[in-house]
């Protein structure tokens, strides 16, 4: 319960924010570099960690956020939730 006595359903946030991810990467493509025009979320998990290491991180804004948010599902092995979207 937050201080105003309003809950707020946590899972039905997730959902949202799930929702609003995948619906952007059926949008999104690599404006730049190696994998330039590819769907964000087919980018190789390797690439994806260079920009942790040697990259100095992920670029700011939406293509950023979508980015890391492929990363973090493809590490934790739950690509899965990709298998619908579009691949070219």
């Amino acid at each position: 319960m937050s201080d105003r006595g309003e809950e707020i359903d946590l899972g039905a946030v997730m959902r949202r924010e799930l929702a609003e991810n995948l619906a952007d990467l059926e949008l999104y493509r690599m404006p730049f570099g190696r994998y330039q025009n590819r769907f964000i979320h087919t980018l190789p998990y390797e690439y994806l960690h260079w920009f942790l290491g040697k990259g100095g991180g992920f670029p700011s804004g939406r293509l950023g956020e979508l980015m890391e948010f492929v990363y973090h599902t493809k590490a934790s092995g739950s690509e899965i939730v990709f298998s619908k979207l579009r691949r070219h």
